[in-house]
């Protein structure tokens, strides 16, 4: 959810509590895999083209922000004027563990992106804290970030002219097979009353699933990985996606987007 504040709303951060204030400097890196950085003894953060990788002080910040599938941004003018707010949940983004530390969120929606990376361009501090409390996994100082997000921008448009549109894997259709020709669809619920928290069909079946985005534990995890939908029956759906495509792997067979 994008927020802009008037400017005579003052968010105080003297309750804050476990915040670290990061103060370096802004890198940009080019091809082949532009990204824009800031880098400190215990925390960095690093925007690509159509994701954010965060890794806080503590891994367990990490597992607490993949649990609750939620982080929230808060920009400043000035240390204590919060003027723009982003709060990224299921509805709106996917979360994950990478690396066996950084968190790597991708944005379902192309716009609340660009107005994430809009605010860091513009504004001189970046807060990353927790959805449901007033508590702080870390303070970025974004002096500089200005000209290493316009460089971003300008090489992701370069790319992006190769490229297919930005799209969530939700919604998508995915056909493949070997013998048995199968098309697989799911959903995942936002209102979900247990821990079968997605449905999924194959071949106009469906069932309860549990989505795991730290599938794959403290092992490296595989390159383009989304989540994981676990089914009812145990059967297990990888879904995976980039700039490019989307598909999923079920059983031994890779199922590519068909619609």
């Amino acid at each position: 959810m994008r927020n802009i504040l008037n400017a005579a709303i003052l968010a105080s951060f003297g309750g804050i509590l476990l915040a670290t204030t990061a103060l370096a400097d802004w890198t940009y890196s080019g091809p082949p895999y532009p990204n824009a950085t800031i880098q400190t003894n215990d925390m960095s953060l690093e925007v690509q083209c159509d994701r954010i990788r965060f890794a806080p002080a503590g891994y367990e910040d990490s597992q607490d922000i993949v649990r609750k599938n939620g982080l929230s941004f808060r920009f400043l003018v000035n240390g204590s004027q919060e003027v723009a707010s982003f709060q990224m949940g299921r509805e709106n983004s996917f979360v994950q563990i990478v690396d066996n530390y950084p968190v790597e969120i991708q944005f379902s929606d192309e716009a609340d992106y660009a107005f994430v990376l809009d605010q860091i361009a513009a504004n001189a501090t970046l807060n990353l804290s927790m959805v449901d409390q007033d508590v702080s996994y870390g303070i970025f100082d974004l002096k500089g970030s200005g000209a290493a997000i316009q460089s971003l921008r300008a090489e992701c448009r370069a790319l992006d002219q190769t490229s297919a549109p930005m799209e969530a894997p939700e919604g998508v259709v995915y056909c493949g097979g070997g013998g048995i020709k199968r098309q697989i669809e799911f959903e995942i619920l936002d209102d979900a009353s247990d821990e079968w928290d997605a449905r999924v069909t194959v071949n106009g079946e469906t069932q309860r699933a549990m989505t795991a985005y730290s599938y794959f534990g403290n092992s490296e995890l595989v390159k383009d990985f989304v989540v994981a939908l676990l089914a009812e029956d145990r059967s297990e759906f990888l879904i995976f996606r980039n700039r490019m495509e989307n598909w999923l792997e079920f059983g031994d067979y890779r199922y590519d987007q068909c619609n």
